[in-house]
């Protein structure tokens, strides 16, 4: 089993580098991959542990996507986030639930709703990144990014409540609020309490390696603290990385650097292997639908797909149309969305791993010794509705963008907004070197000449996005800023290749080429920023 993991680990990486290469959605390439891949010998018997998705892959993407959300945005659409990412998937458990009861014949009630829970939460992962491609508007980035934050605890607090009741363990309504109410209040209070904790730590640090070393760690025991309280440990991680997330603009530029590259590779990584394990489930799902008759399957798919898809297009545009009616607050702080774009957030509603894990989680008898009812069959709807929605969603969500015409926000309005921010940022920094000149009693000339080159460095800057601003090469011609910038990488490339030779030659070691690439490496950084 370990080498086909590692088989299946390079494996999606290497396809998730060739989709990246050729613009495709790589979700969407890794579960077909999966589904081919999983009648190879080698990764016939892959099964998916549950516990390996949850304490594992989880918990660093709810990291790294709190890191890079907006707390501020997520506050400005807190109700539509708020039905989404709770409302949504309480919904889809119950509607599921209910269609899942009446044709499925081995399904109990309560384990009907189990699958409910399972199949509710949406992986935002595929959509976001296609509607990042594409170019949708901000606030349905931030609708789609904040649903995906949350709507995971929602749905697994849900789904506790539902299996604890169908394996035989006591469960009434006062119960299960008192659960939703322990996961929520105990997940905040942890995601706070080791916010601040590792944000103060990391205050105290100077060492970006150690600074990264402690993000990288973090997610994992902060959701298995939370756990271990009976708290929700994806709240726990969202909460502390909207924290981290926010303060990051006060760490050392070395820290943001580093923990961005870092990142990077560990979420690609981890979405690669995650979608293409949804596709290797494929032999073991059709192995234990033994017995069952094919009418079955085939009617209990299509209404439980449909019922997914169905429930979520009907709840996003009633809750988009209907409580702006009903209520002036809500019409006055809130502009109305077009139908176009409500349809997109309501197709947008592709299932992952994390079902395919709780599904997964079901366990093979009750506490009554009784096999747990309909178990294979609640598996194989989870796989319908995962691989089903990945893609019916994930080959037409860029059609559907497109056909419905649906853009992204100003691109003008809003360079212009980041060159005035850039405008008085070098403004501030222009007069804060007037004041240490006018502070300096030194009387010789270098404190002058260094002053001149700053102020020449801190011009060009300033001219450098007003230059651009609207306009492409093409039309202004090379600018004394572009100008600049081509000579100056031509400059670092010479260094660069200088230092290499010396390093070849012998007279520097290792150890002091990095130090000088790594210099030339940031000024680069600072000269391709967009």
């Amino acid at each position: 089993m370990g080498a086909s993991l590692l088989a299946v680990l390079v494996l999606s990486i290497l396809l998730a580098a060739i989709a990246r290469h050729f613009d495709v959605s790589a979700p969407l390439a890794l579960v077909i991959a999966g589904l081919v891949a999983s009648t190879l010998p080698l990764l016939h018997d892959v099964e998916l542990d549950p516990e390996l998705v949850l304490y594992v892959i989880l918990p660093p993407l709810l990291w790294s996507a709190g890191n890079e959300s907006s707390y501020v945005a997520l506050l400005k659409n807190l109700r539509p986030i708020g039905l989404l990412a709770v409302g949504l998937p309480l919904a889809t458990t119950f509607a599921v639930g209910f269609v899942a009861y009446k044709t499925v014949p081995e399904l109990t009630i309560a384990a009907a709703l189990t699958l409910g829970a399972i199949v509710a939460p949406p992986d935002a992962v595929s959509a976001t990144a296609i509607g990042r491609r594409l170019g949708l508007p901000r606030r349905i980035m931030t609708l789609l990014g904040g649903e995906s934050l949350l709507n995971d605890a929602t749905a697994l607090t849900a789904y506790k409540v539902a299996l604890a009741a169908a394996v035989g363990t006591a469960a009434t309504w006062d119960s299960a609020v008192d659960t939703f109410a322990l996961a929520a209040v105990g997940g905040v209070a942890a995601g706070m309490g080791f916010g601040a904790l590792i944000a103060y730590i990391r205050s105290r640090l100077n060492d970006p390696v150690v600074e990264s070393a402690i993000g990288l760690v973090a997610p994992f025991v902060i959701f298995f603290v939370a756990e271990m309280i009976h708290g929700s440990g994806v709240i726990a991680v969202v909460v502390a990385a909207l924290i981290l997330g926010q303060r990051s603009a006060h760490a050392g530029y070395a820290t943001r650097l580093q923990d961005f590259a870092l990142w990077q590779a560990v979420v690609l990584v981890l979405e690669s292997f995650a979608f293409m394990l949804i596709g290797l489930q494929l032999p073991d799902v059709i192995s234990e639908l033994e017995g069952i008759p094919a009418s079955v399957l085939i009617w209990s798919s299509l209404a439980v797909f449909a019922t997914v898809i169905g429930v979520r297009i009907v709840w996003v545009f009633l809750f988009a149309y209907v409580p702006p009616l009903l209520s002036r607050r809500v019409k006055e702080r809130e502009s109305a969305p077009s139908p176009a774009q409500v349809f997109v957030v309501a197709w947008a509603g592709m299932r992952g791993v994390v079902s395919l894990a709780a599904a997964a989680g079901v366990p093979l008898v009750t506490l009554s010794g009784e096999a747990f009812p309909g178990r294979p069959h609640l598996i194989f709807l989870t796989f319908v509705v995962v691989v089903g929605t990945l893609l019916l969603h994930g080959l037409t969500l860029p059609w559907v963008i497109r056909v419905l015409d649906v853009q992204g926000d100003d691109p003008y309005r809003d360079q212009l907004a980041v060159v005035r921010a850039q405008d008085r940022a070098v403004r501030a920094a222009s007069d804060r070197l007037d004041e240490l000149l006018a502070e300096s009693r030194q009387t010789d000339d270098v404190p002058e000449r260094a002053a001149a080159v700053l102020r020449a460095w801190n011009t060009r800057r300033l001219n450098s996005a007003w230059e651009q601003l609207g306009r492409d090469d093409e039309e202004i011609g090379e600018s004394p800023t572009a100008a600049f910038r081509r000579l100056r990488l031509e400059m670092l490339a010479a260094e660069r290749k200088t230092f290499i030779e010396e390093r070849d030659a012998g007279h520097i070691g290792d150890e002091a080429l990095r130090s000088l690439l790594r210099g030339l490496d940031l000024e680069e950084a600072t000269l391709n920023r967009k």
